[in-house]
């Protein structure tokens, strides 16, 4: 492999797995504060388990769409098949592509871990009204969903 696929090769790589790293990372943070909030509610009444679990695990999307754009972008760049040949130029376009999903896989999972931490105190206080914190913290989510469409859209046409 030439020295420019070499490189262009891993830029492509680092803006993957920027995708995949900063959404887990985000996605560790907003459940780790959905979490905080959890622990104090379901102390005090174990009952609230579920309803305060289901509120902490959305945050975690945003590492699971993180990690379908580095799958992605690996398999369009032709890591799985072994040969990967990306110029400079095509490299700093998968890098791009890969940028939507890092960002804003990173900001939604916190803003989602914060907005989920507030639905917890809905469900600790007035626990039949669980669905209205669910549903404020799913409106962080399509957030998250646009920047896992966009990354996925610019990866798929510049490869195809």
């Amino acid at each position: 492999m030439e020295l420019q696929n070499l490189i262009g090769t891993g830029i492509a790589f680092i803006g993957a797995c920027l995708a995949v790293g900063m959404s887990c990372a985000g996605s560790g943070r907003g459940v780790g504060i959905a979490g905080e909030a959890a622990a104090g509610v379901v102390s005090e009444d174990p009952g609230k388990f579920a309803k305060t679990l289901i509120l902490q695990l959305l945050p975690g999307t945003q590492g699971l769409y993180g990690l379908v754009i580095w799958f992605w972008a690996i398999f369009n760049m032709g890591l799985l098949s072994g040969v990967p040949q990306l110029d400079i130029g095509a490299g700093i376009a998968v890098f791009g592509a890969c940028l939507p999903m890092a960002i804003g896989g990173y900001v939604t999972a916190v803003a989602q871990g914060r907005c989920a931490a507030a639905g917890i105190g809905i469900v600790a206080k007035r626990p039949e009204q669980a669905s209205k914190g669910i549903l404020m913290a799913l409106m962080v989510e399509f957030y998250a969903i646009l920047c896992l469409l966009a990354s996925f859209l610019m990866i798929f046409f510049f490869t195809a």
